[in-house]
């Protein structure tokens, strides 16, 4: 089961991007621009849990390319 994060800073659109710890692509925040999400079957729940953190949240294009809106 992946485990998920959230940036905590912005993109310039006003999105939190939902990562994959896991992911090699080079897209992770910095450990210190990470919310922890924890395990989810899938994105659409960490995409959900992210929502309790900001408003605006997308998944990220390279790592969560099924959660990705925008």
């Amino acid at each position: 089961m992946p485990n998920y994060c959230v940036n905590k800073n912005a993109q310039s659109n006003g999105d939190h991007e939902v990562h994959d710890l896991a992911s090699t692509k080079g897209c992770l925040p910095t450990s210190t621009n990470r919310q922890d999400l924890g395990y989810h079957a899938n994105c659409q729940p960490a995409v959900q849990a992210a929502r309790g953190y900001y408003t605006d949240v997308d998944g990220c294009a390279h790592c969560v390319p099924a959660c990705h809106t925008s």
